[in-house]
């Protein structure tokens, strides 16, 4: 039964992805209001938000798009940075909405950011702590709870990113709509693009759940 979950969640996880990148190309064919690139889109939403702090930079890659707190950069790939499109100005602006977050002190990104070292730390030994606990469920049962805690707080990590991607895409679509970027004609697209890059989060929160309860069965002697 658990390997139909998996599977499931696994065919999701494939038609998510290859829905949001079948909207981003579509959506980055069709230009935007004023012929602004994404970089535009990005310093535009910054200053109009009373941010100057935070500086746009070009970073190499694709969907390698983030908001980094440390540095206080919005960093966008190739084609958002240079791109005139849609999807560029979404990307763009959702990757502000993050820096806005952090100019107003949102509460789920601020619990997010503390989480980082620990589930960063997690991230790098729970797939061998988990082994090992496997291996040995019957005589150090110990081990396997260590690796539950720490897949757990990957779980909690993956659950507060919801609020705050979800509310960084509202962020950007309510400026995006006000500031004329986008009009009736395209910000339905807009949307589309935000709302398909959310799904994988959703996604891929509600696999590490069902992982986890896995490995939780595993620990309570109830395998399959």
């Amino acid at each position: 039964m658990i390997w139909i979950i998996f599977g499931v969640f696994m065919l999701l996880s494939w038609l998510v992805g290859y829905q949001l990148k079948s909207r981003i190309k579509e959506y980055s064919k069709i230009p935007i209001n004023y012929g602004l690139s994404g970089k535009e889109v990005a310093e535009k939403m910054l200053r109009d938000n009373g941010i100057q702090d935070v500086s746009v930079v070009s970073v190499p890659g694709s969907l390698t798009d983030h908001y980094d707190p440390t540095k206080k950069t919005v960093n966008l790939s190739k084609e958002v940075y240079y791109g005139q499109n849609i999807s560029a100005a979404a990307v763009a602006a959702h990757e502000c909405g993050h820096a806005v977050q952090h100019a107003k002190a949102y509460s789920f990104l601020q619990m997010r950011s503390s989480l980082v070292p620990i589930v960063s730390f997690a991230s790098n030994w729970v797939q061998w702590i988990l082994l090992a606990g496997i291996l040995m469920v019957q005589t150090m049962p110990q081990i396997l709870l260590a690796g539950i805690v720490l897949f757990g707080l990957i779980t909690i990590f993956s659950f507060i990113t919801l609020p705050v991607e979800i509310d960084a895409s509202n962020r950007a679509l309510a400026w995006l709509n006000t500031s004329g970027v986008t009009d009736i004609r395209s910000h339905d697209k807009a949307q589309s693009a935000l709302r398909w890059a959310a799904y994988t989060y959703v996604v891929a929160a509600l696999s590490s759940l069902a992982t986890l309860l896995y490995y939780i069965m595993i620990y309570m002697g109830r395998r399959d």
